[in-house]
Order: structure tokens, then sequence, then C-alpha cells
């Protein structure tokens, strides 16, 4: 049996993020996560590290002022993978008037802390701005204002390894099914297709995210009105030419704002939609309403529309949002709550949340979790070391250390290496000398030498692991190379597979 200080249900961004902050305060931790590292609701974000400057118009101001502060730390602590970008918010009189969007701009430069990577808004004459030519000739002006974008599921993957690096236990595909208090501390049951793990812990956080709500109920044996309420949040993906250093934030006549974005280089990401949901979080999908709304609300602005069929790839998660008598999903907050539990042993809740503020939400758990794990260390993240990979500097920087270093390597693959990796591609190309080196061509630039790299070092398991939450290859291998790989991968992985 394992016996722990802390045991965390949730293998998600809040999850790893607890496990990181507590084994770097000393605590032993295990983490368990019923499917693979952000399986769910973390790989299907709109891949932002933001404020939020829609969240300035339902008065959320400590929100969002707190956003922007984590917003500069994710960025130093993962400077490869967390890009500033300019987002453009084109005007149109009959939404918002001119006004209110100078006042919610102003704001958002002064709530949170300056850099020279976030730049303070302006205005924008879009008949003069390079992306002027992808929007709707009609549309004048426009403001613009800076965020950052990041690859959500590989952030996830670097807290966990950041935790695992310090002592932490990173059990994937492990389900808690069974939960029980023994004498002030609970006793776990992990199931996995290796057997079952017995844990002894003495608190645990429970980072589930859309099931944390169910997991509160049962732990704390209550019923009544449900703490979360749960939002279907999609997206869509098109193979379609648009500038890399630019995104849109277009306003729609519903009140609703949708997100145009950068991604993979060479396609373009919309969304998102705000859909309660009921059932299996793990079961979401994107509905056909969804698809048409996005469509509708890009083309109110772009210069050459889209259409369901133009749609390469889409996808949906559930997002854990607070409850609120509000029928409205779109005006649900997007901020946490924090439910401490001692009887009838430790425990906290994290309920609701984003993306954007895990690190600083991990240490608010922690230190409401210091009674009763009082050995453990003082918070260490805000400053403390930058997660893996980072001391290459930022992708740009991470690029021409992996080309000095291996000069043969492709312009593509070092590329999409430097922006998922960092300098861990040197730990990658260990033992390569050449192309030959690199093993068997899956396609889209994936070899074998990178696929054993994401099984040994990052815990996955199979083709979608791989292809769409590890990397975004999915978008360019077809269904033979995804059959030849998948077939690689069941060869070479047997359970247990819970290490670095």
């Amino acid at each position: 049996m394992d016996d722990v200080d802390l045991l965390v249900i949730g293998g998600g961004i809040n999850g790893t993020g607890i496990a990181r902050d507590a084994s770097g305060r000393g605590l032993r931790v295990l983490l368990c996560e019923q499917h693979d590292l952000a399986a769910h609701t973390s790989s299907a974000s709109s891949k932002l590290i933001h404020g939020g400057l829609r969240y300035l118009e339902q008065g959320e101001l400590g929100l969002v002022r707190k956003a922007l502060g984590e917003r500069e730390v994710v960025r130093r602590q993962a400077p490869y993978l967390v890009r500033p970008l300019r987002f453009v918010l084109p005007w149109e009189p009959h939404l918002r008037p001119r006004w209110m969007l100078r006042v919610g701009l102003w704001l958002y430069d002064h709530l949170g802390p300056r850099s020279p990577a976030f730049p303070a808004s302006r205005a924008l004459d879009l008949q003069r701005d390079p992306l002027g030519p992808w929007l709707s000739p009609d549309l004048r002006q426009a403001f613009s204002y800076a965020d950052a974008q990041v690859d959500d599921a590989r952030l996830v993957v670097l807290n966990a390894l950041d935790a695992a690096q310090r002592g932490a236990q990173v059990h994937v595909r492990s389900r808690c099914i069974e939960l029980r208090p023994v004498q002030g501390r609970w006793q776990a049951v992990l199931d996995s297709a290796d057997g079952q793990r017995h844990v002894t812990a003495r608190a645990i956080a429970n980072a589930a995210g859309p099931w944390a709500g169910g997991l509160l109920e049962q732990m704390e044996a209550r019923s009544g009105s449900p703490a979360l309420r749960l939002v279907q949040g999609s997206h869509i993906v098109l193979r379609r030419s648009w500038p890399d250093d630019s995104a849109c934030l277009l306003q729609q006549p519903d009140g609703r704002v949708v997100f145009l974005l950068p991604f993979a280089h060479d396609h373009l990401l919309v969304g998102t939609t705000d859909t309660d949901y009921r059932g299996d979080p793990a079961r979401c999908s994107v509905l056909p309403s969804e698809v048409s709304y996005l469509c509708a609300a890009a083309n109110r602005y772009l210069r050459e529309p889209i259409t369901p069929q133009d749609v390469v790839w889409q996808f949906a998660g559930v997002r854990p949002l607070l409850a609120d008598p509000d029928p409205r999903a779109a005006k649900l907050s997007r901020d946490y709550r924090l439910r401490l539990q001692s009887s009838p042993a430790p425990a906290l809740h994290v309920l609701g949340g984003k993306l954007t503020t895990y690190r600083v939400l991990a240490e608010e758990a922690l230190d409401l979790l210091r009674p009763a794990l009082p050995q453990m260390g003082p918070a260490w993240t805000a400053g403390g070391d930058p997660l893996q990979g980072s001391d290459w500097g930022d992708a740009a920087q991470a690029r021409s250390r992996l080309q000095a270093l291996a000069p043969w390597l492709p312009v593509e693959i070092a590329q999409r290496w430097a922006e998922a990796y960092g300098s861990r591609s040197a730990t990658l190309l260990r033992g390569v000398r050449g192309m030959d080196d690199l093993g068997e061509d899956f396609g889209g630039g994936l070899h074998a030498c990178e696929v054993a790299f994401l099984r040994d070092h990052e815990w996955a398991w199979d083709a979608e692991d791989v292809l769409w939450r590890r990397s975004k290859l999915g978008l360019r291998l077809d269904a033979a190379q995804v059959a030849r790989l998948q077939a690689w991968m069941r060869d070479r992985i047997s359970f247990p597979w819970n290490g670095l």
C-alpha cells in the first residue's frame, strides 16, 4: 500500500499544477488520472493565457487582475510554449460604443503588470493594417491589445513532468474507484489495466474538473444544489492561411464573443460556444448547430467566408463553472472556488477555474491544506524554477539553438520541436546523428525516435495521445498513417507505465 501525504485526483491543468507545487514543498504526492493527462477540459480550451477582456463587462475585475498577473508568470516559466499574440478587436458601432471599448481596454492595460511582451492597447486603421486583407472591406476601425497563446495539453504535461522530477508519482489511466475515511485519513483504491493499487493519504486534492462536483458530494456524503454547472465549449479548425502574429476577438449580436486564432501555422481556430451540458463529460462532442454558429460568427467579419464543409477538425470540452441561477451559460463566472473539507478527513475541492490561473489556484489550494499538512514548505512557484525545456529561451531562440545542434534537421521539424520541447529537444536527439537515426517516418515529420521519447518521458500510450495532445500532428496524418503509428505503439507499450 502506498502511503502519501497528498493524493491528487485529476490529471488536468489544476491537478498537475497542485501536484507540482506540493512536490516542491516537500510533500509525498501521488496523482491519479482516469484517462490521459489533459484528456478532457484541459486540452479543449481556446489555447489562451489571458486576462479575459470580456469578463470586465461582467464586473469580474478581481478575476481579470489575477489572470493578468499570472499571464506574465506563466510566460516567464515556459517562454517557448507561451507566445505573446496581438489581438484585434474590430469595431462596429451597433454592438458596443467606441467609448466603452476604450474604457475596457484602458482598464485591461492597467489592471495587470506591464512588460514589453504585452504592449498597451491602441486604435487601428484596418485599411492599413496587415490583418485588413483577411477581414471584410466594410470594417475600417479596430483596436488591438496583447495576450498570449499556449498549447494547453503540453502545459499540463510540463507540470506533470516537473512534479515527477520533484518526486511525485504520476499514474495515468488509473481511476479512483473507492474512497473512504479511516481514522482521519483517506484510503483509496485506484484501478488500472494492470490491477488495483491501494493508497493511504493524509489529504486529498479533488481536481477532477467536470467530475469534481460529484466527487465532492460523495466525499462529504451530502446532497443538495450542485456546486458546478457543466457547460460545453466547442471549437472548429480549418486549413486556411492566416497571419501567425494576430488573432481576432469578434463581437456577436447575442452579446458573446468568438475568437479567430492562428493554429498549427497554416490553420485557423474558431471558438468557442457555451452550451449547457448533461451527461458523461468524457462523451461530449461538437453539435452541428455549434459548427453553424461558429461559421456564422466568423463570417460576419471574414472577407472569404467559411462553411461547415471546410472544417478539418473539431473538438469539444466540458467546462466546470460555478453554479449560478443565471440561465445564460456565457454569463457564468470563470473564477474558481476552493472548498476545504476537514471532516471526516482533510480534502480540498477545486470548483471552476480557467487555464491562466492554474498556478495561483494551486498555491492557494496548498496554503489552505497547511493545517492538515503542517510539514509542507513555503509557497515557491511564483518565482521558482521555470518548467522543463525553458533554458533555451523562447521558441525562436530554442529553434536557433536546435538548428545549431542538428543542422541536418528539416526546418519544419526544428520549428515544431522548439515550440513543443524547447531545450528538451537535446534529450530527444541523444544518439541521433542524422535523419536515418530518427527511425520510421509515420508522416507529417513524426518519426519513431520522437514517439519513443513521448512514450518514455511523457506518458503517451496510444496514437491519440501523440497526435492530438502531445502534438497536433493529427492534422497532418491520414488514416493509414495513423493506423501504422497505432500498431507501432501497441507492439511496444505494455502496462504498467507510470514512471519516467
